[in-house]
């Protein structure tokens, strides 16, 4: 393969030393000359530093991980997610199989041994290498499925350039012994070095992995997209274990002002999260060394940024009294923002902007608040659904300030694991594994539920939801996924969920929605003309483009194409399905 072939492996961004260029010069091109390199432990911290680049962070002019959902029923951007539609080709996405960062760890991890010093340090940083290794073929699987398992770095003359597809349960089983290697070596978090890898993200990550696996081979068993002798359960009983070991530690807890409607800003909109005892690593920005983000912008003054929530994402959200819209007598109902968030789960009204919040901060106690949403703005401003991005609005009010310039950067610090999945991860493996009990709800999902101001999940009385997303599955597991999906939205997890649930045929033939259109706030605007609504007079973006809906092809659309380029240079590399 072409990617393994011509790799040159990139460290010098991350060594410093004086010895950097006699790193770089080696020979030949795809091989790092090192005699005086791979000595002490620093050196393979070094080498791993590079690595952290994996985790996607706040970037470029954007609200950064806040617009992660931008590929979901979650959020609603300006152009449509051609692969939502059905209109990926085989050239879509082809710069995701890359195997250039595996072949780095891979380089690593072969000289390792050659360092002398403190074994337990050694370790350390060597669990950082097969935790990235990890990292790594996930992503890889979460696009192709089966890909080749190379677990040593390759010369332009290996055989295994001509490797043929590993099955994807033997690769997942290959990154789950990974990370217990990881595991076993990794410090804890309250012991280790600020902003690097800990034990409590190795868990963590685990029992995500395990997680997705267990779901993707329950609910694609017996189609094109499942694997023959995968044990889902196997899997799911590892997202448990590990989820819960996480659990046990006590190590970690969710952060809380005591104010339910009040913790969003100290949680997703700090700039500095040492303290914040949820927060299992983050990335910290410092406009001194010039690394900075816009989010600030792009949750104030641009709030808008071409997207915005949906109409489905919002209607999830349950009302105050634990019940959902379509049954309680609390809901207002939707004819305006104000009365969408009147008495709702206090996450949703931290998540969009309503009537009265605070948009920006012009000094000396001088605030402009939101009145309505940037419908009728150009631009990056332009808000596209009616539900304005809050979620990630800066905490310091002087930051919000700033960043309502749109061109300076501000510090914005961005989250990359929190606690709070260990929760979800393993309510939703014991609810899949049909043994979740009153019990396990009340150390998981009811803890967040408690944080955020709304009543318990009670096994024994949950209420019939009618527009339950999911019709296939019990009550339980449907507020099991409810509950997921209200407390990450926003955060890039929707699109995996949907995909490992084999639940994205739940948009065939549909379009995102908006919020009820107000003609009053807008007498500018024409329906029909500036603005698209449908027949209920909800903001519908997609009414002309998508006049069928999307067309997701769950025969197909669930893995992407494996490149061409691939395939010509390894004749032994298979298509995916329906790809030919």
């Amino acid at each position: 393969m072409k990617i393994i072939r011509y790799i040159n492996v990139l460290v010098c961004v991350t060594l410093t030393m004086s010895s950097c260029s006699k790193f770089l010069d080696r020979s030949p091109q795809d091989q790092i000359t090192n005699v005086d390199y791979w000595t002490k432990a620093d050196d393979i911290k070094l080498y791993a530093n590079q690595f952290y680049t994996a985790f996607p962070v706040h970037t470029g002019y954007s609200a950064g991980n806040f617009w992660l959902d931008n590929n979901s029923d979650n959020m609603l951007p300006a152009g449509y997610n051609l692969r939502l539609a059905g209109q990926n080709n085989l050239s879509s996405n082809n710069a995701n199989w890359t195997y250039t960062n595996i072949r780095g760890v891979n380089f690593g991890l072969e000289n390792v041994g050659r360092v002398t010093g403190s074994q337990s340090v050694i370790d350390q940083y060597t669990a950082e290498l097969f935790f990235f290794r990890a990292y790594y073929y996930f992503d890889l699987v979460k696009s192709y499925g089966d890909v080749p398992w190379i677990g040593k770095s390759l010369n332009i003359d290996s055989e295994e350039l001509y490797a043929p597809r590993t099955k994807r349960n033997i690769i997942i089983d290959s990154v789950l012994a990974d990370l217990d290697r990881a595991i076993s070596s990794l410090p804890l978090k309250a012991s280790g070095e600020l902003n690097r890898l800990n034990k409590e993200c190795a868990l963590l990550f685990k029992s995500r992995v395990a997680l997705y696996e267990g779901t993707w081979q329950k609910y694609h068993a017996g189609t094109v997209f499942g694997t023959t002798g995968a044990n889902f359960t196997q899997y799911l009983q590892a997202a448990a274990q590990s989820s819960k070991e996480l659990i046990d530690l006590g190590t970690r807890s969710l952060y809380t002002t005591g104010a339910p409607d009040n913790y969003f800003g100290g949680l997703f909109g700090a700039d500095d999260l040492s303290s914040n005892p949820e927060v299992l690593l983050w990335k910290k920005y410092d406009l001194q060394l010039g690394v900075g983000n816009r989010v600030a912008a792009y949750t104030t003054t641009n709030a808008g940024g071409g997207t915005g929530l949906t109409k489905s994402l919002v209607d999830d959200f349950l009302a105050q009294d634990g019940l959902p819209i379509a049954s309680s007598s609390l809901y207002e109902g939707d004819a305006n923002l104000t009365d969408v968030v009147k008495n709702r789960d206090p996450r949703l009204f931290q998540s969009m902007y309503v009537p009265g919040d605070i948009v920006t901060s012009q000094g000396n106690n001088q605030f402009i608040y939101f009145t309505k949403p940037a419908l009728d703005l150009g631009g990056e401003r332009k808000n596209i659904s009616g539900y304005q991005l809050k979620k990630g609005r800066p905490l310091n009010l002087q930051q919000i300030g700033g960043g309502a310039q749109g061109t300076q950067e501000t510090i914005t610090a961005c989250i990359i694991f929190r606690y709070a999945e260990a929760y979800l991860n393993y309510a939703e493996a014991r609810a899949e594994l049909e043994l979740i009990t009153q019990e396990d709800l009340d150390i998981t999902i009811n803890k967040l539920r408690t944080r955020a101001g709304m009543p318990h999940l009670d096994m024994a009385s949950i209420a019939n939801d009618p527009n339950w997303l999911y019709t296939d599955i019990s009550p339980l597991l449907n507020e099991v996924r409810r509950e997921r999906r209200v407390e990450l939205a926003l955060e890039g997890f929707r699109f995996d969920d949907l995909a490992r649930w084999a639940a994205l045929d739940i948009l065939i033939g549909k379009r995102l929605l908006g919020a009820k259109f107000i003609q009053a706030d807008f007498p500018g605007m024409v329906p029909g003309q500036t603005i698209l609504l449908n027949n209920q007079g909800y903001i519908d973006p997609y009414q002309l483009l998508l006049p069928g809906g999307f067309q997701f092809k769950t025969n197909r659309d669930y893995l992407l194409a494996v490149p061409q380029m691939q395939r010509t240079l390894n004749d032994n590399l298979t298509q995916n399905p329906e790809w030919q």
